[in-house]
């Protein structure tokens, strides 16, 4: 993500990367080692995106927007905003009701989270992103005050749904979703999915 966003120039295409982490926990910028309950055998990596600490593993859908924020004339809540729109209107096509919070960045069914959020910018470029649970082992959060908070309730799509989709389905749904918010075409392909901007109607 760093040397996209360090080489990249006036041409490069946006894109989005979805990935499924091995175990491990992320430190933001901002975090703070008393968050960092218990980590055991569970890696700890120090990060340049902001916030605290979270979890990701298996069975949890992370989307990466590597966009051009200054060429798309996007400011940093409008994408918070988005990539929370984009989790909430997926959630809802499962038949999950979710919801943003104006004090705690990500998305929450009731007083659960169930995704994580967190952005860098550099050099008019956005980095990192957000994390939606999916089927992913909640027990590691345990481990943590997650995103700051301590005794955070975390939920997970499993837990809400009767039949619950794959990570590789969620993933494409969000960035669709993602796509759709920002105004844009996802071009799919064997490389990262590139966003066009919309052709005109």
């Amino acid at each position: 993500m760093r040397e996209l966003t360090d080489s990249r120039d006036e041409s490069t295409p946006d894109q989005l990367w979805l990935v499924e982490h091995e175990p491990v926990f992320t430190q933001g910028q901002a975090g703070k080692p008393e968050h960092l309950l218990m980590p055991g055998d569970i890696p700890v990596v120090q990060t340049d995106r902001g916030g605290q600490v979270t979890y990701h593993g298996p069975g949890q859908v992370v989307l990466y927007p590597l966009l051009d924020v200054r060429r798309a004339r996007l400011g940093v809540r409008d994408l918070v905003s988005a990539l929370e729109n984009a989790v909430i209107a997926v959630l809802a096509e499962y038949g999950v009701e979710a919801r943003a919070r104006a004090d705690a960045p990500g998305v929450y069914v009731g007083e659960a989270k169930i995704a994580s959020l967190g952005l860098r910018i550099r050099r008019g470029a956005s980095y990192h992103g957000v994390a939606l649970n999916v089927d992913v082992d909640l027990a590691p959060f345990q481990r943590i005050n997650p995103c700051g908070y301590a005794g955070m309730a975390m939920t997970r799509i499993a837990d809400l749904v009767t039949a619950p989709p794959s990570v590789e389905r969620v993933g494409l749904d969000m960035a669709r979703c993602l796509a759709m918010e920002l105004g844009r075409e996802l071009r799919l392909g064997d490389e990262p999915a590139n966003l066009e901007p919309a052709s005109q109607p």
